[in-house]
C-alpha cells in the first residue's frame, strides 16, 4: 500500500494546487470583474489601516487571481507562490491581527501552501514538469 501511494504522491501535489488555486481564484474574481467590488475592497483595507487602500486592492486582487491560475496549471509556481506567501503575510499583517485563530485560519492555510509550494515547486502533473522535461529533450 505505502508503495502504491509513494508512486502517486504528485497527484495530491496536484490536488492540493487546485484546491488552493480555486479559492484563490473564486475568492478574487468578484473584485477582479466588478470594480464596485474592488472599491468595497480597498475601503475594507482602508478601514484596517492599510495606507494606500485602492492600490492594495488592486495589486492584492491580481496577485491572488492570476497567481491562482498559476497555481492550477502548475506554472511558474514558485514565483506565484512567492507571491501568494508575501500577499498573505500582509493579510495576516493588515487584516486579520486583531482575529482568533479560527478567524485567521484560512489566511494562514493560504500562506503555508504557498510557503509549501515555494518549497516543493509543482510537482510532476503540471506545466512546469513538462517545460523541464521538454528542455531536457
Amino acid at each position: 500500500m505505502i508503495d502504491w501511494l509513494e508512486r502517486r504522491k504528485d497527484v495530491a501535489t496536484f490536488l492540493l494546487r487546485l484546491l488552493l488555486g480555486a479559492r484563490l481564484v473564486w475568492g478574487t474574481q468578484d473584485n477582479i470583474f466588478s470594480w464596485e467590488r474592488m472599491e468595497e475592497f480597498a475601503g475594507f483595507l482602508g478601514a484596517n489601516g492599510f495606507p494606500w487602500p485602492l492600490p492594495g486592492a488592486v495589486v492584492s486582487a491580481w496577485v491572488q487571481f492570476v497567481c491562482g491560475i498559476l497555481l492550477i496549471l502548475g506554472a511558474f509556481t514558485r514565483w506565484a507562490s512567492a507571491l501568494i506567501a508575501v500577499n498573505f503575510v500582509a493579510a495576516l499583517l493588515i487584516a486579520h491581527r486583531a482575529d482568533t485563530f479560527e478567524g485567521m485560519f484560512p489566511a494562514l492555510v493560504m500562506l503555508f501552501g504557498g510557503i509549501f509550494f515555494l518549497f516543493h515547486g509543482a510537482g510532476r502533473l503540471s506545466v512546469d514538469a513538462a517545460l523541464a522535461r521538454r528542455q531536457r529533450t
